[in-house]
């Protein structure tokens, strides 16, 4: 039942071909009983009515016949009324029919004398109603029963009775029994013939559906699989275009969309490809000039003292600008890097809380106290690129003191057996449900004029990104506006080993969840 279910919902031809031949099979059905029923009924009646008819003549030839042995004396009454009940003994094969003689209720007498019945018909097989409407009408009456024989088996008949008088005056009730045998088999023949007609009908309508279908359907399914196609980045993939039909005109357009679409990829393609090496090439012909400019700024630098104060801070904001210059550089140098795929981890065993200290200490945070720290007791160890996560934790440190306005920032370290979380969380002015759809974008800041105490170049986050990428693990964000941010990176201790929790939860404990601003870089 699952694969049926899954096969319902993935295939309209397997859909529309069900609902057909439910349909088709329920439609058949009703019209098949109903004329079943009809040609039934139509059977039966005709031969109630000739039943009825017969008996009739043959009631009143027996009559004729009781009567006669008044008259005739060589007609002995008991040898006529054997005559009579055994009447159908030579015809029973052409003349499916019984008789049964039965003497009517006389008060005070019993009238059993010439009780008798043909074949071992049971005479109480003839129902009480119908005698007691003979009895009562004097009349033809007729019913619908089946009667049974001595050896206990049952037929299907009409059953036709009358009122005789016996000589001198003895009333009795004449039945006849006409079998319903041939009947029945006719009957359960045409059931027979309707039924494999309807298995037919619905095989045919069945067969006829599917290819009328199929030829509407195939040319949809293969659009689909192109689709796929196209979208696992096989872009050569076109449609066979038959005809001048829909289908064709649909193939037509999907083709000229395809086209479209990979030229339009091959020209986005061609422009990232410029884009990355004007980026690596600026970047290294920036370093030789940025090179002889800081080492002037050095040697002017070292003379500061015998110039005027104004001087001075200006060679100091020269030094200040070049370094943020340097740093801007190498950030361009490492993305040019992630775009041509050309990063490379450089694993080694290391302990991630002396890691994250050291991380700490380059910050050079101006109030010691700002910065809490909340690690395991036992050591933390893994196979991780110690210079990469050292640049994770110095980015988003200094993300969080860009942006805590001040306030306590907390860093915290959770393991488990194959993973290790480190989350950096502040409590300042957060971000909110805009600004997260581009929070880890290059070069964007979500306020640029604000003051910025540490002036980063808007590439640390985007880096820190690519660098947990690396390790294979997650680098997932937090955010109210006014509650501050948090950030936590999950990596597996061991390389090549997929993560198997997360031994920090994103969402602050101490915070409703707000899984609106929540994200990782599944969604980037």
């Amino acid at each position: 039942m699952i694969r049926l279910g899954a096969k319902w919902r993935s295939s309209i031809l397997f859909r529309v071909i069900t609902t057909t031949f439910l349909l088709s099979v329920i439609l058949i059905s009703l019209v098949g009983s109903v004329l079943f029923i009809q040609i039934s009924n139509g059977i039966i009646r005709e031969k109630t009515t000739g039943s009825v008819s017969e008996a009739q003549s043959l009631i009143a030839y027996a009559q004729g016949q009781v009567d006669a042995t008044l008259y005739l004396p060589s007609l002995k009454l008991p040898v006529v009324i054997q005559k009579i009940i055994h009447s159908n003994d030579l015809t029973v094969a052409t003349t499916p029919r019984e008789i049964v003689l039965i003497g009517a209720p006389v008060p005070h007498e019993i009238n059993m004398k010439f009780n008798g019945a043909s074949s071992g018909v049971q005479i109480a097989s003839i129902p009480q109603s119908l005698r007691t409407k003979v009895r009562k009408t004097g009349l033809t009456q007729w019913v619908r029963k089946p009667i049974t024989y001595a050896d206990g088996h049952s037929v299907d008949a009409i059953i036709v009775g009358q009122s005789i008088e016996i000589p001198p005056s003895s009333p009795y009730e004449l039945y006849y029994v006409f079998l319903l045998t041939e009947q029945q088999t006719i009957i359960d023949f045409i059931g027979q013939l309707l039924l494999l007609a309807a298995f037919l009908l619905v095989l045919v309508v069945g067969a006829i559906s599917w290819y009328v279908i199929r030829q509407a359907i195939s040319p949809v399914r293969d659009a689909a699989e192109i689709a796929e196609q196209l979208t696992a980045g096989d872009l050569d993939r076109r449609m066979k275009v038959n005809g001048q039909d829909e289908m064709a005109r649909l193939a037509i357009s999907f083709n000229e969309m395809a086209v479209s679409m990979q030229q339009q990829i091959s020209r986005l393609e061609n422009l990232s490809r410029l884009q990355q090496r004007f980026v690596s090439d600026v970047s290294h012909e920036l370093r030789t000039p940025l090179t002889t400019i800081r080492m002037a700024s050095e040697v002017i630098g070292d003379s500061k003292e015998k110039m005027e104060p104004a001087v001075a801070r200006s060679v100091e904001l020269l030094q200040s600008q070049i370094a943020r210059f340097e740093a801007l550089l190498t950030d361009l140098l490492e993305v040019s890097r992630f775009d041509a795929a050309a990063s490379i981890l450089e694993v080694k065993e290391v302990d991630l809380k002396s890691l994250v200290l050291l991380a700490i200490d380059q910050m050079q945070v101006s109030d010691a106290g700002q910065i809490r720290i909340d690690f395991p007791a036992e050591p933390v160890s893994a196979s991780v690129d110690p210079r990469r996560i050292e640049r994770i934790m110095r980015n988003l440190i200094s993300n969080a003191i860009d942006h805590s306005e001040g306030k306590t920032i907390e860093i915290t370290i959770r393991q488990s057996e194959n993973d290790l979380a480190i989350s950096v969380r502040d409590y300042g002015i957060g971000f909110s449900e805009r600004e997260s759809q581009r929070l880890f974008d290059r070069f964007w800041r979500a306020d640029p004029s604000r003051s910025r105490l540490r002036g980063g170049t808007g590439l640390g986050l985007s880096i820190a990104l690519e660098d947990v990428k690396l390790h294979q693990g997650t680098l997932k964000a937090w955010g109210v506006p006014g509650k501050g941010a948090n950030f936590v990176v999950t990596v597996p201790k061991l390389p090549g080993i997929p993560l198997e929790g997360e031994p920090i939860k994103v969402n602050p404990a101490d915070e409703p969840s707000t899984s609106f601003f929540e994200f990782d870089e599944d969604d980037i």
